[in-house]
């Protein structure tokens, strides 16, 4: 688009568009459009026309235009417009719902945002509209698994009981054990993160051993006493139970909550708790060790410290592990965990009944 006319303004338009320039309740696009006016009549280029008016070079001429064409009157009106396009009837977006909610055809597993519209008829923005306004998303899937222990119930209300109700003049401990932390060194230095651009970290590594930590975690107090072992048998698990009863609070009871892994209910561990009857064990259920308190202590562990880090030996590791311990218990957060059982019982009641 270019100036194809020669604007040329009588004096009762231009004292019309000056009224309109002036007037303060006017809009701002009525009043550019009459700046435009005005200073192509005094021959301005169309450059300058668009700096004054604050608009584009092509509006300055699709205006010089209209005017030309209807007057003043023109410049105060909006132009027809092609009418949009008619929204989805309902009984189209109800269609596409029901069919994305159930099985695709052939050998695929969900349906994708192509497939559905080829299948439908229907463009691609349509098939997202609908979905993003009806909250699907078939690409995404969230895993869950059902415990079949007999006992869930009871087992989810001792513990979470223990969570929520400590037993007073007692200590309530978390004891679990990380194992296969694995000593990884980089074949290659990465990149720091600047603006614009993340961290870089080779994909490939040598491995230099790994070790396994051993931890119990106060859900009283916050604090996490930790042990980096080559093994995790029963012997090592016994070490550990030593070490935690020595630096335990002498005269308490300490219930430990534990999942169902074998080196825990060893003979000789079972034996070892004959021989110290303070301690009382309460074993999650099976398929359910995120009742388990200090899985969340791995989990920010694993991120904030394993998962980046570089090691060049196990001893390095172990080091780096020992150093995450004592500045998580310079500033320890008690444990408040805030689900009532009932609450949990009445969700996994909503899951699907497992197969025996």
């Amino acid at each position: 688009m270019a100036q194809t006319v020669s604007v040329i303004v009588s004096a009762e338009d231009r004292t019309r568009l000056a009224a309109i320039v002036a007037d303060r309740s006017r809009p701002l696009k009525h009043v550019q459009r009459a700046q435009i006016v005005l200073h192509s009549a005094d021959r301005l280029p169309a450059l300058e026309v668009a700096r004054r008016a604050g608009v584009s070079r092509p509006a300055v001429w699709c205006w010089q235009r209209h005017y030309a064409e209807d007057g003043v009157d023109r410049l105060l009106r909006e132009g027809s417009r092609k009418p949009g396009r008619a929204p989805t009837p309902r009984a189209t977006v109800a269609r596409i719902v029901a069919l994305t909610c159930s099985e695709p055809p052939g050998e695929v597993t969900h349906w994708t945002g192509r497939a559905m519209a080829k299948a439908s008829g229907l463009s691609l923005t349509t098939i997202q509209r609908i979905w993003k306004a009806h909250k699907l998303a078939p690409h995404r899937l969230r895993t869950f698994k059902r415990s079949k222990d007999p006992a869930f119930a009871e087992k989810v209300e001792d513990i979470v009981g223990l969570y929520m109700h400590p037993p007073a003049h007692a200590v309530v401990l978390s004891i679990d054990e990380k194992s296969q932390i694995q000593a990884l060194d980089r074949t290659q230095p990465g990149l720091p993160l600047k603006p614009g651009n993340a961290g870089t970290m080779t994909h490939d590594y040598k491995r230099h051993g790994t070790t396994t930590l051993f931890a119990a975690f106060n859900v009283l107090d916050g604090v996490v006493l930790g042990r980096c072992m080559h093994k995790h048998t029963h012997q090592e698990f016994i070490r550990f139970l030593n070490a935690v009863e020595r630096q335990a609070p002498a005269g308490k009871i300490i219930h430990a909550i534990l999942d169902n892994y074998a080196t825990h209910k060893h003979p000789k561990v079972r034996d070892w708790l004959a021989r110290h009857p303070r301690w009382v064990f309460h074993f999650t259920p099976t398929s359910g060790s995120w009742l388990n308190a200090v899985e969340n202590f791995f989990s920010v562990l694993t991120r904030r410290r394993l998962r980046r880090g570089v090691f060049t030996s196990i001893v390095d590791l172990q080091a780096a592990i020992n150093r995450y311990l004592d500045q998580h218990n310079s500033d320890p957060k008690p444990f408040v965990w805030t689900k009532p059982a009932r609450d949990i019982l009445a969700k996994i009641d909503r899951l699907p009944v497992p197969s025996v």
